[in-house]
């Protein structure tokens, strides 16, 4: 805007130089008003209620009154030290997470090299393995449940007509973590799949045939040269393993309710029978907050581990 010798205003275009300047501006007002939806799902429903757990485990809450929650301080944190039950669960989860991990990972790994083949018909396997990521964790329980029934069990009949004993999958505190390892693996292993199969296919061929050259097997070319590149893909798959297994709930929940004997009484199943049956809801926000702090520390310890072996570079 300028003023003219007679003194009337005059109305000059922006510098060009502005205009992209206004329009990424611009560009950027309509971005944020796309993720506003989003951002605020995230802060209601995912945000708020984290803050709000934290306050809770300052207080002595067992009710939907905020009057009626004094402030304990400490308290609760303290009393987890003596707290056999929870510990009890957090081996329990650990546990789980050194059997679940490995076994998952090493089945996904060999479903992943059988689908890589390049054969006819390789997408129809590949969906079907896939197809219970997609599945519904109660609709799998309730099935399994089905199939591991000590007397009108599939698995039990299949184990008849090999002349093996039955077996109480469910029932025996010493079988019961691992049929639930198992059924983890079966509905889980596809997503790892499609990970592994990601990274297999990343993997450059020249490299194989030079191996293949210098006269390696099949075996000798997948242990030296495909597991080693595919080190970014292992650290993903074992970190967010981890993190999950320590997060596991929906089949103790259905399946096992903790038992038997507390055999699968997990931390997550846990928090919850404090927060949800027994009203305690200070109590276990503490116990929530103490398995985050763990699964945090067990992740820097992971993410340590492997920067010490000289991976930084994957991290």
């Amino acid at each position: 805007m300028s003023v003219s010798p007679a003194g009337a205003v005059l109305d000059v275009p922006a510098p060009r130089g502005d205009r992209p300047a206004r329009r990424r501006r611009r560009s950027e007002r309509v971005g944020w008003l796309f993720i506003l939806p989003a951002t605020a799902h995230l802060a209601l429903f995912a945000l708020v209620p984290i803050i709000f757990s934290l306050y809770l485990s300052f207080h002595e809450w067992s009710s939907p009154s905020f009057l009626s929650a004094p402030f304990v301080g400490l308290d609760n944190y303290r009393s987890l030290l003596g707290d056999d039950p929870f510990w009890h669960a957090m081996w329990n989860t650990a546990y789980y997470t050194l059997l679940s991990v490995p076994i998952g990972m090493a089945v996904s790994l060999a479903l992943a090299v059988l689908v890589n083949q390049k054969l006819r018909g390789m997408n129809v396997f590949r969906a079907i393995f896939f197809m219970p990521v997609i599945t519904s964790w109660v609709a799998v329980s309730v099935i399994w449940i089905t199939l591991l029934s000590p007397d009108a069990g599939l698995v039990n009949y299949l184990f008849e007509l090999l002349h093996l004993p039955k077996q109480s999958w469910l029932d025996d505190p010493n079988a019961a973590m691992f049929a639930i390892v198992l059924i983890n693996t079966w509905k889980t292993a596809g997503f790892s799949m499609v990970i592994w199969l990601a990274g297999l296919q990343a993997v450059p061929p020249e490299l194989m045939e030079a191996a293949s050259i210098d006269g390696a097997g099949k075996w000798r070319q997948f242990w030296h040269v495909t597991l080693p590149l595919l080190a970014p893909t292992t650290i993903f798959l074992v970190i967010t393993g981890v993190i999950g297994g320590f997060q596991v709930f929906t089949p103790m929940y259905v399946i096992t309710e903790g038992g038997p004997l507390g055999a699968t009484d997990v931390a997550v199943y846990h928090i919850y029978q404090r927060a949800f049956q027994e009203f305690s809801m200070g109590y276990a926000s503490a116990q929530a907050w103490v398995l985050f702090a763990v699964i945090f520390l067990v992740t820097l310890l992971q993410l340590w581990f492997i920067r010490r072996r000289g991976e930084s570079n994957l991290v």
